[in-house]
């Protein structure tokens, strides 16, 4: 005649670490992506290259020749010498930004130097290190992508003379007009295949290092209040082992995306490099999805419980504690939550037992037995 225990599902509370991370597909992406346009009216001979071929800066990629009758006249003239003016204008400016990043980046890597020092003297802690490390890196990667932009606008002012050149001497059956690579690297993508008649600014084909990727991940505004340049990333689901990253910068501006189930968004793009050795992620390529984890808030210590064992009660939050075999509802404040356990920061202990997924038969005082 004696009740039955009702059987339920238990869980210890654990102090544990614990890590909240905002979890969004995204997209690798060539950090330095050119691509290579015509800077004549004039037909152009089939490209020979395909997707994945090594090119050196200098090689010629494309051929374009003149059309009858010949490209010179009066109007192109004038643009050309526009277009000349503002290579020059670009250049200047390129050589401006290569001053400063190469300041940054001596900057950065004295105070990582010193950052080092005091961490071994024991005056900073490793967070410190960390930041100042993560400053070293970004500065030497703007550096180098400084230096890429110098020798592009180069090649811009190089390529607007010889078209400008081309205009101011009469043309013959054979002359033509050679398209050099602006910089050494790899074809990304062939956009004009075969022979045909081009304008000025129509893209040839697109030229980067496939070993320079980026991450390029867009997240809801909502959560991207929440995430800070030099979080730690976790990048998984691309084919191969989890690697590391790091968040460089959360753009400032959002955009419109319509969801799945039709829901306008406003979303922003985050853009995360890689800290991983390339080798872990070398067979990763341009355009490739991968899914990142970015860490909001993390500690090593915290008082969790299962998600699963919390529910509102009188407009805060509740638990079942077992005692023996009895049940007591608790009260209890909740901090920081993932899609795992709940951080609890006041109501428990370490080493109580908490009831799973309470059905409505449980209540306080209730006798239960472990499923």
């Amino acid at each position: 005649m004696l009740p039955k225990p009702v059987v339920v599902d238990m869980a210890t509370v654990a102090q544990e670490p614990m890590e909240v991370t905002i979890d969004e597909d995204g997209k690798a992406r060539v950090i330095d992506r050119y691509v290579v346009s015509a800077h004549l009216t004039g037909r152009v001979a089939r490209i020979e290259l395909d997707p994945g071929d090594e090119v050196k800066e200098g090689d010629v990629v494309a051929r374009i020749v003149p059309l009858d009758p010949p490209l010179l006249d009066d109007r192109t003239r004038s643009q050309s010498e526009a277009r000349v003016a503002q290579a020059q204008a670009a250049r200047a400016q390129t050589a401006a930004q290569m001053t400063r990043a190469k300041a940054s980046r001596e900057f950065a890597t004295t105070e990582a130097k010193r950052a080092r020092g005091l961490f071994e003297k024991g005056a900073i802690p490793q967070q410190k290190l960390e930041q100042a490390e993560m400053s070293e890196r970004t500065a030497k990667a703007e550096y180098e992508s400084a230096k890429f932009a110098s020798r592009v606008a180069a090649y811009e002012l190089e390529m607007a003379r010889a078209a400008l050149g081309h205009l101011d001497k009469k043309h013959g059956p054979g002359d033509q007009l050679e398209v050099p690579a602006p910089v050494s690297g790899r074809v990304l993508q062939v956009l004009q295949e075969s022979e045909g008649v081009v304008q000025p600014g129509t893209p040839l084909l697109s030229v980067g290092d496939p070993g320079a990727l980026e991450i390029v991940v867009d997240v809801l505004t909502s959560d991207a209040v929440k995430i800070a340049p030099g979080a730690r990333v976790a990048i998984d689901r691309w084919g191969g082992t989890s690697v590391e990253g790091r968040v460089r910068r959360v753009e400032p501006s959002a955009f419109t995306r319509l969801s799945a189930l039709g829901v306008q968004e406003q979303r922003v793009n985050v853009i995360i490099d890689l800290t991983a050795p390339h080798a872990t992620w070398a067979s990763l390529g341009d355009g490739y999805r991968v899914e990142a984890h970015i860490t909001i808030w993390e500690k090593a210590d915290a008082l969790t419980v299962p998600v699963s064992s919390v529910f509102r009660h009188e407009g805060g939050w509740a638990v079942y504690r077992v005692d023996g075999d009895t049940t007591h509802l608790v009260a209890v404040e909740l901090g920081e939550r993932n899609g795992r356990v709940a951080q609890i920061v006041s109501g428990l202990e370490a080493g109580q037992t908490v009831v799973i997924h309470p059905s409505d038969r449980i209540r306080d005082g209730v006798q239960v037995a472990a499923r």
